[in-house]
């Protein structure tokens, strides 16, 4: 049979504003949902298949291709990668099977990969049927619909994704190295790995972890951790009702003096990932016995203390650090059955989130803690390796009903009524409290300030809980924003929050971007004059005319990367140039010169750190004080299409970036009903040409970015429709 190359290899993929945009659109209709998973990396399962099945070719994955780049660095010597041949099952046994008699946590063993936490974590899937047939289709089969195509599904930051792979394996000398099955015939583990590796960006990237990330990413469901150094006295309540509630429980041990997994004469292996596979009490003695059995992944190696495979809870706290249990349901968190949890999840940037009628009837009646909260960043990087973890908290204020801004006496640590013991860098910290009834606000935060990254926030309680984002860009005249929170270390472990600065923008004041201004008209009289004596015989000025009145002229002195490209003026001639002629009049000239002096003042006034430059935090200011809205996925395209390699911005480029975002919205006000908008193909063309003065290659070459737009049923090219927001995003390529 021949084989097939991933077509994906290919194709141009879409740019990654148009990625954000299928996404948005998807979760909007329920697709990353567990039953309805996204296609990850844009492969359709059944669609290549069948492919497959009617060419007669047997798949190979391209974007995971079995190669080097797919094993990555540091896991191998280069003695060792040498020696490496990627094979099919049916390459090194007669008759391979995805599972022989079932799944179970003895069906496999540990390789040459660091990856014993994600081993840990397949151990406790293997006790829930339910929730592992979410994560590893089980009707898979090398039969006659055999092609060399697998595939699993796994929650990654806030939606499902369906993974697709090939099943060809690296091995040496004909065997697997990493994840193998105690029987050589049976390869539903090595395949599992192999997918969770392609999610991870290579085999490498699943060196070293923690059973929670990957105990989440098998249910997407409510994770807790407890610090078994101080474990609560309810502890043993909570395992039972995790026993009981189709929950996944892994734990750690301790690192030792050595990043070495040194084995202590007890049998216990330290810095090591474990599985707990139940919990049980006895009678010994005529005493209650409260026993934790637990599993190694290397499958070697167990306890050897008293209990056989078993250990008492006293024990498992005295030699383990921390326990993770991970369910689908909430409800494990109390043992009242009259009473259930409800589970609400945001995504949004590090600002902040209003709650409002926290508790109910139910959990007041308790006096127990009856809310858990849990912040996870998400990453920036393809390959795990390459991630850089802030490090993430939050608190939480109460406060009375209120309009505007929160004045920096709201931060008065007596409002403070939670806050997380410390800062981590972690893929997820949490908070378990208890709340009476009232509005809070939560706080999520970055230790060090001016850093910045998107967090999903999970709310978990007993009540209704009513959730206001205040991070979205929407305001009111004369609202006054708050920038810049940070919290400062105060003595190694304690935090104080500290308000760096705050800044008062009243939007009523703002008429100076107005075409009338508030220059009179011997204002306007006078820059003409200067203007003529720059301009050619028809009074008018080109790019390179304008290049030099900009950086020599207007805002000589204040330009501290070199000025306006020659680009970017070209770019403000396409854009005020309502003429059409390719140069600026007197009349354009001075609407332009206008704008550039107030977008400049506004820079200066945000800039509260003083350094030349915006921050996310102050740019976002900027952008609100120039009459604009951005959402906080806008904010962050910005940022990286307009901010140099520290993501801050210049003023030249903040001026450019506002120029083009207030032509793009007059574009919209004019052409649009106010909610949606009708282009022909040409007029798209016109519009980017006029806006995005550079980015016209981009959009035409790329017709995947109309097709993969397309498929959401909303307008790119043709006679579709796409709203101001997604219009905004989809010009920003």
């Amino acid at each position: 049979m021949r084989r097939l190359q991933s077509s994906n290899t290919a194709a141009m993929p879409p740019p990654g504003v148009c990625v954000n945009i299928i996404n948005a659109r998807h979760l909007k209709d329920d697709n990353g949902i567990v039953t309805n998973p996204q296609k990850f990396l844009d492969q359709d399962f059944e669609q290549l298949k069948q492919y497959c099945m009617i060419k007669r070719v047997k798949y190979i994955d391209g974007m995971f291709p079995p190669d080097v780049r797919s094993i990555g660095p540091g896991v191998l010597t280069p003695s060792e990668l040498k020696r490496v041949v990627w094979l099919r099952p049916y390459k090194m046994v007669l008759n391979p099977c995805f599972e022989v008699d079932g799944v179970s946590r003895f069906d496999f063993g540990q390789g040459m990969l660091g990856n014993c936490w994600f081993l840990a974590s397949i151990g406790a899937l293997t006790f829930q049927p339910s929730i592992l047939k979410q994560v590893v289709p089980l009707e898979q089969r090398f039969d006659e619909e055999y092609c060399g195509i697998f595939h699993f599904r796994f929650w990654r930051f806030g939606r499902w994704v369906d993974v697709v792979i090939d099943d060809k394996l690296p091995t040496i000398d004909g065997r697997v190295i990493f994840v193998h099955s105690k029987d050589p015939t049976e390869f539903w583990p090595a395949l599992m790995e192999k997918a969770y590796a392609k999610v991870c960006g290579s085999y490498s990237d699943m060196n070293a972890g923690t059973t929670a990330e990957a105990l989440v990413d098998f249910t997407g469901g409510v994770h807790m951790c407890i610090d078994l150094t101080e474990s609560p006295p309810t502890l043993w309540e909570l395992m039972g009702r995790a026993g009981q509630s189709k929950s996944l429980m892994g734990c750690g041990t301790p690192q030792g003096a050595t990043s070495a997994n040194t084995v202590l004469p007890n049998g216990i292996v330290q810095g090591h990932a474990y599985t707990v596979t139940g919990v049980k009490q006895i009678l010994s003695r005529g005493q209650p016995v409260n026993l934790v059995r637990l599993w190694n992944p290397w499958g070697q190696q167990e306890w050897i203390g008293d209990w056989s495979d078993k250990m008492t809870l006293e024990d498992f706290c005295r030699f383990y650090s921390d326990l993770d249990i991970c369910c689908p349901s909430p409800d494990f968190l109390d043992g009242n059955t009259s009473c259930h949890w409800k589970t609400s999840r945001y995504e949004g940037r590090w600002y902040r989130v209003k709650i409002e009628e926290v508790l109910s009837e139910c959990s007041g009646k308790q006096g127990e803690k009856n809310m858990l909260l849990s912040l996870m960043q998400k990453p920036d990087k393809r390959n795990r390796r390459l991630v850089q973890n802030l490090s993430i908290g939050f608190y939480v204020f109460e406060y009375k009903s209120r309009s505007g801004k929160f004045p920096a006496s709201f931060f008065n640590p007596n409002r403070l009524v939670y806050q997380t013991t410390k800062y981590e860098s972690a893929r997820e910290v949490m908070g378990f409290l208890m709340l009476k009834p009232g509005e809070y606000l939560i706080v999520p935060s970055t230790f060090n300030p001016n850093e910045t990254a998107t967090f999903i926030l999970t709310i978990l309680s007993k009540s209704e809980t009513h959730v206001h984002e205040n991070s979205d860009g929407h305001y009111h005249e004369q609202q006054e924003v708050m920038v810049l929170i940070t919290l400062i270390a105060h003595k190694e472990k304690l935090y104080n929050l500290n308000i760096i600065a705050l800044v008062h923008l009243e939007l009523k004041a703002l008429n100076i971007l107005q075409d009338k201004g508030t220059e009179n008209e011997e204002n306007d009289e006078k820059k003409k004059n200067f203007f003529r004596q720059y301009s050619d015989k028809y009074e008018e000025v080109d790019a390179e005319q304008l290049q030099r009145l900009l950086n020599e002229q207007i805002l000589t002195g204040d330009l501290k990367s070199g000025g306006f490209s020659i680009d970017a003026c070209r770019s403000m001639v396409a854009l005020m140039d309502t003429s059409v002629t390719g140069k600026l009049n007197g009349e354009e000239f001075v609407r332009l010169w206008k704008k550039v002096v107030a977008y400049k003042d506004i820079f200066f006034r945000t800039d509260v750190s003083k350094t030349g430059t915006l921050s996310l935090s102050e740019l976002r200011n900027a952008i609100m004080a120039s009459g604009k809205r951005a959402s906080d996925d806008m904010l962050n395209m910005l940022a990286l299409r307009y901010g140099a390699s520290s993501g801050h911005i210049t003023l030249e480029s903040f001026i450019s970036m506002v120029l083009r975002f207030d032509c793009m919205s007059q574009i919209f006000s004019q052409l649009s009903n106010g909610m949606n908008m009708t282009l022909r193909e040409s007029e798209v063309i016109k519009v980017i040409q006029r806006c995005f003065f550079k980015c016209v290659q981009v959009v035409i070459i790329q017709p995947c970015t109309a097709v993969d737009l397309n498929k959401g049923r909303t307008f790119v090219f043709g006679k579709r429709k796409i709203t101001d927001k997604k219009m905004s995003a989809a010009l920003e390529m």
